[in-house]
């Protein structure tokens, strides 16, 4: 079989991170090389070819989760690396949302759609229990708590704080995806939505 040309190469290379970040949000990062490189339509024995280690595509997809979700709920991702807990306040004021669009935006998160459809969801929520567990200096590690100040300073208001929104999103879409097949799922999403939305 003759060389992969350097677009198919590419091509290929962003195959495995598309199809890493979905089955790391759907099912951990210890979805092994071979059954992700299967997902991706491509041999295992290629996967080495593109990266050096799995730690190094957990980095990649890791970052390509948090573009998604920068593209899916308009984040902030262009800033550069902050040091650890660094929040500018011109930063997080001009990533603010107006009311509505923020309403929109937890209405979304918090809906039944989104809690059946992890692998193409939040990283925030998907990631969580692999980040918990990673090295801090890995650069996905980096990614992710970046990624949560962008979502926080996005759902802020001059009212409430995004941290405690985030959090409360987070936590309502973990409890509803672990009570998926219970009615209580869809009252914890609707209890959330409401305190956030209603209630403020």
């Amino acid at each position: 079989m003759g060389r992969v040309s350097q677009a198919q190469a590419r091509e290929n290379r962003r195959r495995v991170v598309e199809t890493a970040s979905r089955l790391f949000r759907e099912q951990g990062v210890h979805v092994s090389v071979a059954d992700l490189m299967k997902a991706a339509g491509l041999t295992h024995g290629g996967f080495y070819k593109q990266f050096d280690s799995k730690e190094a595509l957990v980095d990649e997809a890791t970052a390509h989760a948090f573009e998604e979700l920068a593209r899916t709920y308009g984040l902030d991702r262009g800033r550069g690396a902050r040091e650890p807990g660094e929040r500018d306040p011109g930063e997080r004021e001009a990533g603010r949302r107006a009311p509505a669009a923020q309403r929109e935006l937890i209405e979304a998160y918090l809906s039944v759609r989104h809690r059946d459809n992890a692998a193409e969801g939040c990283p925030v929520a998907g990631l969580a229990t692999d980040m918990a567990r990673a090295d801090e200096g890995r650069e996905a590690h980096r990614v992710y708590a970046e990624g949560v100040r962008d979502f926080a300073d996005v759902l802020a208001s001059e009212e409430e704080d995004g941290l405690v929104r985030l959090c409360t999103m987070l936590g309502a879409l973990v409890l509803a995806r672990a009570t998926r097949d219970d009615p209580l799922s869809e009252d914890v999403l609707a209890a959330a939505r409401t305190a956030l939305t209603d209630g403020g």
